[in-house]
């Protein structure tokens, strides 16, 4: 019995599959989620350079009323890689791009946060502070646009929920251009206003 016991101490055959048996489902894991990072970032560089185009394109007077159209172009390139994403688009316009930033207020109590009765400068004339001075839209001739796209699709490995994550992920791209001169741009006064 002693040598028995022995032999099958040293005996190392099937020792190959165990150790796989091990080592397999996480490497599997690894490998899903390194998947699932990798196609994120190629949806993203996908996302980025159609948004690129369309803020380049919707730049140009024969587009600015053309929004719907641009972004039907953005999300045709994106749904070539990811079927069952889900699209959000937002168009804001500025008169500059140093008003792309919340009004400037005074900040009498030094809390930085503007609080009632604390004098600001009424960028888009709507007699309120505003975190985003933006109009919604895609602006007039030499107007700054902020062009933004968001994307939700679902995750294509199943990694997220063993951790409890949502099942679908989300990305964005941000472009930020200046509309062609076309024509005389047209440009409110800033107005301080004390209330």
């Amino acid at each position: 019995m002693r040598q028995v016991s022995c032999r099958l101490a040293r005996d190392q055959r099937g020792a190959t599959i165990i150790e796989f048996a091990i080592v397999a489902p996480v490497m599997m894991t690894l490998l899903m989620g390194l998947g699932d990072l990798l196609y994120q970032a190629y949806l993203q560089s996908i996302l980025d350079g159609a948004m690129q185009k369309a803020g380049r394109d919707s730049a140009l007077e024969l587009n600015v009323t053309n929004g719907d159209a641009l972004d039907d172009k953005v999300e045709t390139m994106v749904k070539n890689i990811a079927k069952n994403a889900e699209f959000t688009s937002q168009r804001r316009s500025y008169s500059s791009f140093a008003l792309v930033k919340p009004e400037n207020f005074t900040d009498g109590n030094g809390n930085g946060t503007r609080d009632a009765g604390e004098c600001y400068d009424d960028v888009n004339g709507n007699k309120q502070w505003d975190a985003d001075p933006g109009r919604a839209s895609q602006g007039g001739a030499n107007d700054v646009t902020k062009y933004t796209m968001s994307v939700t699709y679902p995750r294509i490995f199943p990694v997220a929920r063993m951790f409890g994550w949502s099942a679908k992920a989300q990305i964005s791209a941000t472009t930020l251009l200046k509309n062609q001169p076309y024509k005389t741009q047209t440009i409110a006064t800033i107005k301080q206003v004390c209330t």
